[in-house]
């Protein structure tokens, strides 16, 4: 081998790998008190993705926190978070992520926010509403028309600020197109894996989630967990339709609605409920709301008269009536023993 040749063969040996160019790029947007949670499990699954092992370096994915004036921003935790970048050109990134925080302390976006969230819209970067970011994204009007999620917990907030519109709250996130949202808490976990899903591959998505304790990512259509209920099953559109009716116990509809709902029929419904629980769903709705109204009579000092209200029954002779057949005496009798004892 001549020496040139020599030269050359050790010259190719240390060339060093062209870096490759992140294949996800994200732009964080957090509002003032915003959930950390949300916000720490979507990022985390970014950075166990980006690259090998665990070093946390942003090869294969990247992120940054923008803001309009780079001052520090408090999480609903009291925890600060320093932004790294201005605004700029949302051009720079495959997401634009909303995070949303307390909804009294988080009534609106700045001026500056919604204008660069506008022109993201406008030139086709997907926006994604992670926890309250739906609303926040609603008041910046870049959901109208958009399927959106929120969750169940702040479900009746949703409809009662957003006059018409019935948000998704049965599902853990929800993809309509270049708008994308969840319910916060893990849910953003499995919102993230699904797009490092999309755009690294499979492997780097199920990495991040083993790592971090989660098990393998959940669909979309995955129910969200609600009010913890005695009705216990495994099967999806059972615990979908559960969700639905403990959403609606204030304003009972029928069973008829809520298969419409979910795109079932009544009679699958029906079915899938005699099959997972040994009821009926009306039997089921009728259950649900009187456990809630045996707890409030047992934890709280609302009048008879307001819990049937809250619980979706006509009056209090209404609940007395259903209470006695569900469990064998009134809500004056279950009552009194806890009255005595404030007052002793």
């Amino acid at each position: 081998m001549t020496q040139a040749l020599s030269h050359q063969i050790n010259g190719l040996r240390t060339l060093k790998p062209k870096s490759e160019k992140p294949r996800l790029s994200v732009g964080f947007i957090l509002a003032k008190r915003f959930t950390l949670c949300a916000f720490a499990n979507f990022v985390d699954v970014l950075r166990l993705a980006a690259d090998e092992g665990d070093r946390s370096r942003p090869i294969l994915c990247n992120w940054t926190i923008l803001s309009d004036t780079m001052d520090p921003i408090s999480s609903s935790s009291g925890i600060t978070v320093q932004p790294k970048e201005r605004l700029g050109d949302p051009r720079r990134f495959n997401y634009i992520v909303v995070v949303g925080g307390l909804m009294d302390d988080t009534p609106s976006l700045s001026a500056a926010y919604n204008s660069f969230l506008q022109d993201a819209a406008a030139v086709g970067v997907p926006l994604v509403g992670v926890c309250t970011g739906a609303f926040l994204l609603h008041r910046a009007g870049l959901l109208d028309g958009y399927r959106s999620c929120v969750s169940w917990f702040s479900h009746t907030d949703f409809k009662e600020q957003f006059d018409g519109l019935d948000p998704v709250s049965d599902q853990i996130f929800v993809v309509d197109r270049d708008r994308l949202t969840c319910a916060g808490g893990v849910s953003s976990a499995h919102l993230a894996a699904y797009l490092v899903d999309k755009h690294v591959g499979r492997a780097h998505a199920s990495k991040s989630l083993h790592i971090m304790i989660i098990d393998d990512a959940l669909q979309a259509e995955k129910p969200q967990p609600g009010i913890p209920l005695d009705l216990k099953t495994q099967n999806p559109i059972v615990q979908r339709a559960l969700l639905v009716m403990q959403q609606n116990i204030d304003t009972p509809i029928s069973i008829q609605e809520i298969a419409k709902r979910m795109g079932k029929s009544k009679r699958q419904i029906e079915r899938y409920f005699r099959l997972s629980l040994d009821t009926s769903p009306q039997v089921a709705f009728v259950n649900i709301r009187l456990d809630l109204a045996r707890h409030f009579l047992e934890t709280g000092q609302k009048s008879i008269a307001q819990i049937a209200v809250d619980c979706g029954f006509c009056d209090s002779s209404h609940l007395s009536r259903m209470f006695r057949r569900r469990y064998g005496c009134t809500p004056q009798v279950l009552r009194r023993p806890a009255l005595i004892e404030l007052e002793a």
